[in-house]
Parts: C-alpha cells; sequence; structure tokens
C-alpha cells in the first residue's frame, strides 16, 4: 500500500483534495478560490435569494447541464446552452427553491417571475473568479509531499477538453458568436493556460478528473475508481472538500472527511494537521512593536 504509517500506528491515510468547477457544486472550493463565490456575487447583483442558483443546478439531479458536462458528455457550446436555459426555467426552479427554504426552517423570499441567464456569461464569470490557488492548501500540499508518507490525489469534477476540442464537437454557429476563436474563448473563461493548468496537476500524485473517468461526485463510483487506481481501500483515505453531499457520500465508503468552509480553509488544514501530526502551515510574520528599534 502506498505511504507510510501515522504516529497513532495506523495505517497511512491518502489525502484527497478537491480544487474548483464544481461547482457548487463541486467546482473548486478547497485548492481553488470557490466558484460560488461568482455565484453568490450574481444573485446580488440580479436581486435572486441566497443560494437560489445553486438550488437550480442541484435540482436537475445527475442529469442536468453542470451533471453532464461535469462527466464529459456535453461539449462547450451546447453546455451554455442547456445551463442557461435551466437556470432560466423559474417554473420549476421556483419549486425547488421553496423546497429548499422548507428544509432549511427559512421563510421563502419573494422569487423571481421571470429570469434570462445567459449560460456563457455566468460560467465564464465562474470559471475566471475561480482560478487564483488557495495559498494556505497549497502550502500544506507541499509539506505533505515533502514527508514522503502520504499520496495526495486530485478527485474533482471538472472539465478536461482543451484547445480545438472545446469546440471540435459542436461549433458555435458565426451568427451567434461573431468574431469567436478557440484562443479569444479560453481567454473569456480565464484557461489560457487550459482548463486545468499543468502548475495545478504537478501538485498532485494522481489527478482523477470526473470528465475524463464520465463519473463525477458524490457518485460512488468515482471515489472507488480514484481508491482502486492508487490501490487504498476508502477506510484509509482523508478526504477534504468545500460540498456536504460530497463529503456524505465519503463518509458511507468509510473514508475520514474534513468540510473546508467557504473562505475559511485554515481550520481544514489545521485538522488536518492533527490527523497527520505535521506541521502544515507557515507561522504567522512576526509584528513589530511600533516602540521597537532595529
Amino acid at each position: 500500500m502506498p505511504g507510510g504509517y501515522l504516529p497513532i500506528h495506523v495505517h497511512a491515510r491518502q489525502l484527497f483534495l478537491t480544487y474548483a468547477f464544481s461547482v457548487t457544486l463541486c467546482v473548486g472550493g478547497v485548492v481553488c478560490r470557490s466558484p460560488l463565490i461568482a455565484i453568490a456575487d450574481y444573485e446580488r447583483e440580479h436581486g435572486l435569494p441566497n443560494n437560489y442558483i445553486n438550488c437550480a443546478i442541484t435540482g436537475q439531479g445527475a442529469h442536468g447541464a453542470w451533471q453532464k458536462f461535469e462527466r464529459g458528455e456535453l461539449s462547450l457550446f451546447p453546455f451554455y446552452e442547456a445551463f442557461g436555459h435551466e437556470l432560466s426555467d423559474t417554473k420549476v426552479n421556483n419549486v425547488w427553491y421553496a423546497q429548499y427554504c422548507k428544509r432549511r426552517g427559512i421563510e421563502c423570499p419573494n422569487l423571481p417571475g421571470k429570469l434570462a441567464i445567459n449560460g456563457r456569461e455566468l460560467f465564464g464569470r465562474m470559471m475566471r473568479d475561480s482560478g487564483s490557488f488557495d495559498e494556505v492548501v497549497v502550502e500544506a500540499i507541499r509539506r505533505i509531499r515533502a514527508a514522503g508518507k502520504w499520496r495526495i490525489i486530485a478527485l474533482t469534477n471538472n472539465f478536461s477538453k482543451t484547445g480545438a476540442d472545446i469546440i471540435a464537437e459542436a461549433p458555435p454557429s458565426a451568427e451567434q458568436y461573431p468574431g469567436l476563436t478557440i484562443k479569444s474563448e479560453l481567454a473569456f473563461l480565464g484557461w489560457e493556460e487550459g482548463p486545468t493548468p499543468p502548475r495545478l496537476r504537478v501538485l498532485f500524485d494522481d489527478f482523477c478528473d470526473s470528465s475524463a473517468l464520465g463519473m463525477r461526485k458524490p457518485e460512488p463510483g468515482i471515489y472507488h475508481l480514484a481508491c482502486k487506481r492508487n490501490g487504498i481501500h476508502p477506510s484509509e483515505a482523508v478526504f477534504l472538500d468545500d460540498l456536504g453531499m460530497n463529503l456524505k457520500v465519503a463518509q458511507e465508503l468509510g473514508m475520514e472527511t474534513i468540510h473546508v468552509p467557504l473562505g475559511n480553509s485554515l481550520s481544514a488544514i489545521k485538522k488536518l494537521e492533527d490527523k497527520l501530526g505535521i506541521k502544515l502551515t507557515r507561522e504567522p510574520e512576526p509584528t513589530m512593536h511600533p516602540n521597537a528599534k532595529l
């Protein structure tokens, strides 16, 4: 089995980290900035209730545009169209949001009567905003790798096609997207280095990409496949994710889990420090007293 042993003499745990396009799905929220932040900003700017778009995405179950896209079943431009259409369907989305409020025990606010959400514009904003790395998590990864005891595995809901492949299967019409080129579209998405930059992949010992595997979190199969590829049992894994539904399935399969709160990865990394028994964070820079002398 890959890895060594923890200080408490149980088998070493493998570290699973997710990064972006999960939306909200699972595009991120751990190694990279969460796309949920861009969604929340969009909702505020357009007068939508908090979490309305997320409810619209998850309400589609396994067969929505987002879910198909992350499994590699939809190419980019057909995804844009289907995504915008689904998010604009207030008839079903209002029902799902009212059910969400009831489950949470909160008062349902006024809901939109009509929406026209541009799927390309929203997705582009999500991707551009989630392109930066969380340095707290990156530092932890570097320290774990330097220790040489544990494998680090990315288990991510993602879209991995690059270059000409992003439009080859279903090219956009020149009438709808005048002047569009592969280069301009990649720049629009913040994907100049591709959806998964090489500098991200090199952080991991294995990179399990939903769109390449044809499965996505929280489908149990992708967790099992990630473990099988790395020669471990789920009970030998510590799994970090920003979404409760992904963590729930991981727990049911026997993984240890750590929730990564939005905007507070440090708390999750501190929990991981306790599990692994090594220092994963930098000490804060000392603050010089205003009257101190050099």
